[in-house]
């Protein structure tokens, strides 16, 4: 595997506090417990403050609650308006003393009201090497595209799905048989490698 963007230097940056972390997740929270295994064993200088999840299924309730995470369910059904969801996402945030908004397989589109009220502090990670397939199904996209690689990024959240600057990004190859379900775990591999080394740099290039 290679990296298109170098890690930060070993060890990771450290600052005077540690980073009060948000995460917010839809799924099965793997990258949630990936930057919590990076802050247990003293590479990442944060803490998870709360768990913010849409889903009331999500396995990510689970993980949270067995890692010992606080965490709140905010279903977007009960919502009128994605913006809605936005601002009390910002208030949930804020009432646990956080102040970065880490996007784990978060499966919704943010508003202009959440990247404001953290500004450069709203990261994502996607499962593809971007700016090539953007959005959903970026897995499919790349098999049907007939790519020799793919990967994953972790970006700055802007309006533009998927849109917003490089931090880091990992090369996974594509084998000839690969399946979205075989490609989608070797880069789920590279993610968790990623993210936490992501959310270091980001913070130490705002420091």
């Amino acid at each position: 595997m290679a990296l298109l963007s170098p890690l930060p230097p070993s060890p990771w940056p450290r600052f005077s506090e540690p980073l009060k972390l948000a995460v917010l997740a839809s799924g099965n929270g793997s990258n949630l417990e990936a930057i919590a295994t990076a802050i247990a064993q003293g590479d990442l200088h944060a803490q998870v403050q709360v768990v913010i999840y849409n889903n009331p299924k999500a396995k990510v309730a689970e993980r949270a609650e067995r890692l010992g995470l606080p965490k709140v369910l905010l279903n977007h059904r009960h919502y009128p308006s994605r913006e809605a969801l936005d601002q009390d996402i910002i208030s949930t945030v804020q009432a646990h003393g956080a102040d970065w908004v880490i996007m784990a397989g978060w499966m919704r589109c943010v508003t202009q009201v959440l990247i404001d009220a953290f500004p450069g502090k709203v990261l994502n990670i996607h499962p593809s090497l971007l700016p090539s397939f953007p959005g959903i199904h970026a897995v499919d996209q790349a098999l049907a595209a007939g790519v020799k690689v793919s990967g994953c990024t972790v970006h700055h959240v802007e309006l533009k799905v998927d849109s917003g600057p490089i931090i880091i990004q990992a090369v996974v190859p594509v084998l000839p048989d690969d399946t979205p379900d075989t490609l989608q775990a070797r880069i789920q591999v590279q993610e968790h490698r990623i993210y936490p080394a992501a959310i270091a740099l980001a913070a130490s290039q705002m420091a």
